[in-house]
């Protein structure tokens, strides 16, 4: 810091200083392979420039004798001594890589919000409609939008004039199939497959199988509205004009479902857009992984947990929710409030607007009906209490009628959990800033 502030003197001893730790460290590691005038002319020159630096020799005298023994150290140096700049940039990757590593295990870790089950404190992906018959941002728009939104257009062509018709299943949602595929091209993930028909040819739109909001997109592109959308399934029933169909809802199973094969009152000309909008990334957050390895994580705070332990989930994957008990606490859901030990819960912001259903928060709803075969513990029903066991905790999501969280799949171990939310750092929106 002060080294533009020291004597000529002072420098000279540094430089000479930096010379013989070098020497030592080649001398460490490649004494064994020096010829024995090699060795003879290292410890000679070495050895020379420690006693002036020790003697506090003038500047000259010790930059000579290091450039003395800088020639000898580019004779057995090998691969240490001179490096190459590959070999600096290799290290220089290598110990940020480990930094990186460290920093990631044990003090900070990104996370992406990949769903809504905690909308609307954070966001997981949503979507910006495009009218097929109307404007949408252009090249630089969208370039602007990826850039302070993560927002990335989709879009699905007529592959030629007809009418447009969409599978979908009983209850009016979209037909989808889980398929594997590819994100950024390079990396392999499972997305979610609609098929539209243009006639008799198919047409499909792939999507991250964690998007839920497509059926809203879908409703608003060809009906305006959900209400719409259900009017129009009445008279589709009605007249009978729907085709059975059949849906794999995982193209890796045999089985299929019924699905029917609906007109939707369209026509379009080859080339023209059937769907357009864009999706638009969830919300990416630092976890602050360093508290909760001494403190503990207190009801109301944001719980970020691997789910490796959690049958009921399947898979190891990172999830966010709130914690709501923790161990010894009795829970019930008496919608829309959620109770603690017999009180209201407080502790969070979010509790108090579930519990008024202050818009857009909708209350938290009662737990499913158990259903084994699906992994669905189905705790926190109606007229149900649920104690907390030790060791664990219940997560549950702040959008609590579009939640997965413990009341289908269980208790949080307490060994699973990574550190709570601290900070929104992507999107550039109005979120951006402090978790809360």
């Amino acid at each position: 810091m002060f080294g533009l502030f020291a004597s000529e003197k002072s420098k000279a001893r540094e430089r000479a200083a930096r010379w013989l730790e070098l020497a030592g460290t080649i001398e460490n590691f490649r004494r064994d392979v020096m010829s024995p005038e090699h060795a003879a002319e290292f410890s000679r020159r070495r050895d020379e420039l420690a006693a002036l630096r020790k003697n506090h020799a003038e500047p000259a005298r010790l930059d000579s004798a290091g450039e003395a023994l800088e020639a000898i150290l580019r004779k057995v140096g090998g691969r240490i001594y001179p490096r190459t700049s590959l070999a600096e940039n290799v290290d220089f990757f290598l110990v940020a890589a480990i930094v990186i590593l460290g920093i990631r295990a044990y003090f900070v870790q990104n996370f992406e919000i990949p769903t809504n089950s905690m909308w609307p404190t954070y966001y997981g992906m949503t979507a910006e409609t495009f009218p097929p018959d109307g404007a949408a941002p252009g090249l630089l728009g969208r370039i602007g939008r990826l850039a302070a939104f993560g927002a990335l257009r989709q879009e699905i062509d007529a592959p030629a004039a007809g009418e447009v018709s969409a599978l979908v299943f009983s209850n009016g949602q979209l037909a989808r199939t889980i398929v594997q595929g590819r994100t950024w091209i390079f990396f392999p993930a499972k997305l979610a497959e609609y098929t539209f028909y243009v006639g008799d040819r198919p047409v499909a739109l792939r999507l991250p199988v964690d998007f839920h909001g497509f059926d809203e997109v879908f409703q608003k592109t060809f009906f305006g509205s959900s209400a719409a959308y259900e009017a129009r399934l009445v008279e589709i029933r009605a007249a009978g004009t729907a085709e059975a169909a059949e849906v794999h809802l995982d193209a890796s199973v045999p089985e299929v479902y019924p699905a029917y094969k609906i007109p939707l009152g369209r026509t379009v000309a080859a080339g023209a857009p059937i769907v357009r909008f864009d999706l638009m990334t969830g919300d990416k957050v630092l976890v602050d992984r360093f508290t909760y390895n001494f403190i503990r994580p207190k009801v109301g705070s944001g719980l970020v947990f691997r789910t490796v332990h959690i049958a009921g989930i399947g898979e190891d994957s990172f999830y966010i929710k709130r914690l709501a008990g923790v161990p010894g606490d009795t829970l019930e859901i008496r919608a829309p409030v959620l109770y603690r030990n017999g009180a209201p819960i407080a502790g969070a912001e979010a509790f108090g607007l579930n519990a008024r259903r202050a818009p857009p928060y909708g209350g938290y709803t009662q737990g499913p009906v158990p259903s084994p075969a699906y992994g669905v513990l189905g705790l926190l029903r109606p007229g149900e209490t649920l104690t907390v066991p030790p060791r664990s905790y219940v997560g549950l999501g702040d959008n609590s009628a579009d939640s997965a969280d413990s009341r289908y799949w269980g208790f949080v171990p307490a060994k699973d959990v990574i550190g709570r939310p601290s900070f929104i750092y992507y999107p550039f929106t109005k979120r951006w800033g402090p978790a809360r």
